[in-house]
């Protein structure tokens, strides 16, 4: 989430007049993320989230916004879309397409404990789950193809070591990943600061707009990359076991899966290192936009890389197996 449009009270409280929604009192940019435009909207009967799209194509908003009310019909908790007084979900906005969603209850945590890694691992097996039946047809826009068409653009704006470092891990995931992974939409993107807690319980999974049909695994490795990494780009093993083991419960590991697993890890790495890359190189202009450390990734990159030949050890979890590594 951030902001590349400007867009002001007056302008805001004239859009939402073809709204049942109140009047405007308060209109907030949100500075995290990196594809759209997202404002905290309060009016005189409510609390919501407004987001202008800058990057999404706009035959392909209501595919994301189908997605999210498909996943909350089925008990997934997403931001849910407002209706305006035509009973369109999508409206223009700065002459770009813009959407009203619900704010939902919770705060993100930074540091979760165990507890909480573990409700992020069910629920994200739930949502691979609820999505095997959704029927839009959501291409991941950020996939291998993705990886290797930045990296091109990126490579001369690298160091040498940078540089061979990105070439050899495109040609590792070229080679190495595998193309018979269970797969289906996945979020591709929740990070800890999209997903919201109330105690330990998950109260909203949130931006869904880099979702994708993709490998399950690798938006598992997403998540584990982020919930449960160390400052150094370590594994933290009693989050990483939390989590797994929790999603174990809810959709059990093919042994294809297992033996993926390190790969996976580089891939999802690969794809965050690159993305930073892209945005401290070629970045967009906006205002409140939040400037992600691409060094975070190229650090979990390189752990990953170092405890690729690692064993899978196979544990019990449950009655089902569980990934881990040692």
């Amino acid at each position: 989430m951030s902001v590349f449009t400007q867009l002001s009270a007056e302008q805001a409280a004239a859009w939402l007049e073809d709204y049942a929604l109140g009047t405007l009192e308060t209109l907030e940019g949100i500075a995290e993320g990196v594809q759209n435009s997202n404002f905290f909207l309060t009016t005189t009967l409510g609390h919501y989230v407004l987001t202008i799209f800058e990057q999404v194509a706009r035959d392909e908003v209501p595919l994301y916004i189908q997605l999210m009310a498909h996943l909350a019909a089925r008990g997934i908790p997403c931001p849910e879309p407002v209706a305006n007084r035509h009973n369109a979900f999508i409206t223009d906005l700065c002459g770009k397409p813009a959407v009203i969603v619900s704010r939902l209850p919770g705060r993100s945590e930074s540091s979760p404990n165990l507890a909480q890694c573990a409700a992020i691992g069910a629920m994200l097996a739930d949502l691979h789950r609820s999505a095997q039946s959704y029927r839009g047809a959501l291409a991941h826009q950020r996939d291998t193809a993705w990886c290797i068409g930045v990296a091109a653009q990126i490579e001369p704006h690298l160091n040498t070591d940078d540089a061979a470092l990105l070439r050899d891990e495109l040609r590792h995931q070229q080679q190495f990943r595998p193309d018979d992974l269970p797969r289906g939409v996945i979020h591709a993107d929740l990070f800890r600061d999209n997903v919201l807690f109330a105690g330990d319980r998950v109260s909203g999974l949130l931006d869904f707009y880099f979702a994708g049909v993709d490998d399950l695994l690798f938006d598992l490795a997403v998540t584990v990359n982020d919930w449960c990494t160390t400052p150094a780009g370590a594994r933290d093993s009693e989050r990483n076991r939390a989590l797994l083991a929790a999603y174990a419960t809810r959709r059990p590991f093919l042994d294809s899966e297992r033996l993926a697993w390190p790969t996976m890890l580089r891939a999802a790495a690969l794809r965050f290192w690159l993305s930073r890359l892209h945005d401290l190189h070629l970045p967009r202009p906006g205002d409140l936009v939040v400037q992600r450390d691409p060094d975070a990734y190229r650090t979990i990159l390189l752990a990953r890389r170092a405890t690729g030949a690692s064993q899978v050890v196979t544990c019990a979890a449950g009655g089902q197996s569980l990934l881990t590594l040692p």
